[in-house]
């Protein structure tokens, strides 16, 4: 991305004289050396671009906060948004952009700021570069990313922490969501730019093969796209967290996956403070200081990385934008207020606890269907037709091969069929889609299915829908639909 150059520093010696004092110079430094540098850049040229306006687009929201304090909301929620959606992000810039040329005065304000999320970025866009390289194999891959992680923490002065930092320090400061409660659009705009730059890893680790990946991608800068339509009804209403987004790459990289969070929360907190009225323009910049240098350490507002797992989830994917990867049967349906915290700030403890409960049984819930959908595959594969009948309800529907039959129509006719296939013909499952509606429930998955059946080869691809039904015996299986087609 871009250079943390010798120009950077040169800002220094604009601030005024009390601010200047407290900057702590940074040397000249780039890219680590590599040979999958820019490899992203070369194959994944689209959504490359789309970074190159993601950035112009934090450049002029902080530049317009600081320097236009007193203007009308239209001037970010209509004016400088219809530009950056309908002119900057349809026609991207086709390099990196130096951002201190468009953020001038906010540049002066806080240059190690701005440096922690140029070196931030430099991270982001070579661990593509990794995943985009198709000449470095599999099993390297993860020594790549891990010489690059060593190289962004050798700069402790400049480097996001890869401690999971608490919500409070995002939301439950006396200046928090100053700003996505002014500007609920332009903010959706943000967190959209969010859920792609971490949503993008899930198909370059997913997809198995280069066609898969490009798929993967053209895809997700497809769901970005969705976001703003009918905006901000469609944009995310937390901030996306990584491992929500992409799971697959969070559990592969936590540390990395921390990083890009901390980064994202401290873009909030620094858009909260130039927003905030509560803040006076003259405690502007140590607001922001002080903020960044929490999000550099390691033991402030710091929690285990099994509650920032938990807090993600708890949080809902659907109010994050929806999971990067995965055919979904519509839109991820939101269930949190748009520009909900992540905490309990401003909210009444009693509320907090009810919806805390409520996404909890909600988890509970989706466990439980999946795991009865588990239980009838694994006895499909395994011949068990008795395990098979008692997870089907007694009014059960059956539809495949264009027909519909009755659990007992099933039993005596597709049922030993069915079985013989999924014995002989291994499959690999993808759960797509899980919702809750009080005492039913619908699940979407995808297979791919790759083997020999009767001296023919199999490959191909398979979609189930299933709706189930809560009763005293638990969930059970009231309607199931399979469809598939060749692969090749």
């Amino acid at each position: 991305m871009r250079w943390i150059s010798a120009a950077t520093l040169a800002l220094a010696t604009l601030l005024p004289a009390h601010a200047s004092a407290q900057w702590s110079s940074v040397h000249e430094q780039t890219y680590l050396p590599a040979q999958h540098n820019w490899e992203f850049r070369k194959t994944f040229s689209s959504a490359d671009r789309l970074f190159n306006a993601f950035d112009y687009g934090h450049a002029i929201l902080y530049e317009t906060l600081y320097t236009k304090p007193a203007a009308p909301v239209s001037v970010l929620e209509e004016e400088i948004y219809d530009r950056l959606t309908r002119r900057v992000l349809v026609n991207p810039p086709r390099v990196p952009l130096e951002e201190s040329a468009i953020e001038v005065e906010y540049a002066k304000l806080v240059p190690e700021a701005r440096v922690m999320f140029d070196w931030a970025h430099v991270l982001h866009r070579q661990v593509y570069d990794v995943w985009a390289d198709e000449s470095i194999p599999l099993e390297q891959k993860d020594a790549r990313v891990a010489e690059l992680v060593r190289y962004y923490k050798a700069r402790p002065d400049i480097a996001f922490s890869s401690q999971p930092k608490s919500m409070d320090l995002m939301e439950g400061q006396y200046y928090s969501t100053a700003f996505r409660e002014r500007y609920p659009k332009f903010n959706g705009l943000i967190w959209a730019y969010h859920w792609l730059q971490i949503g993008l890893y899930e198909p370059l680790l997913t997809g198995t093969t280069l066609n898969e990946r490009k798929a993967g991608v053209d895809a997700a800068v497809a769901r970005f796209w969705q976001m703003l339509e009918d905006a901000p009804e469609r944009m995310p209403r937390v901030m996306p967290m990584t491992a929500a987004v992409s799971p697959a790459f969070a559990s592969r990289y936590p540390d990395v996956a921390i990083i890009f969070d901390n980064l994202h929360s401290l873009h909030d907190v620094i858009s909260d403070v130039l927003a905030s009225p509560k803040v006076p323009r003259n405690r502007k910049r140590d607001e922001i200081l002080q903020a960044a240098a929490r999000y550099r350490d390691d033991t402030s507002f710091v929690m285990t990385q099994d509650e920032w797992l938990e807090m993600s989830h708890m949080m809902g994917v659907e109010n994050m934008g929806g999971p990067a990867v995965g055919l979904l049967a519509s839109l991820p349906q939101p269930t949190a207020q748009r520009g909900g915290a992540h905490g309990a700030h401003g909210q009444k403890a009693d509320t907090v606890l009810a919806e805390a409960q409520h996404m909890e049984h909600a988890q509970d819930d989706s466990a439980a269907v999946v795991a009865t959908l588990e239980r009838f595959h694994r006895a499909l594969a395994q011949g068990d037709s008795t395990t098979v009948m008692n997870l089907l309800s007694a009014d059960a529907t059956v539809v495949e091969a264009g027909g519909i039959e009755t659990r007992a129509e099933y039993s005596e006719h597709h049922l030993p069929g069915d079985i013989a296939f999924a014995r002989a013909v291994p499959s690999e499952r993808t759960l797509v889609r899980v919702a809750i509606y009080g005492d039913a429930a619908l699940a979407i998955s995808s297979s791919t299915v790759r083997g020999r059946y009767r001296d023919r080869d199999v490959d191909s691809q398979s979609s189930e829908l299933a709706v189930l039904t809560r009763g005293e015996n638990g969930w059970l299986i009231s309607a199931i639909h399979w469809s598939s087609r060749s692969r090749r």
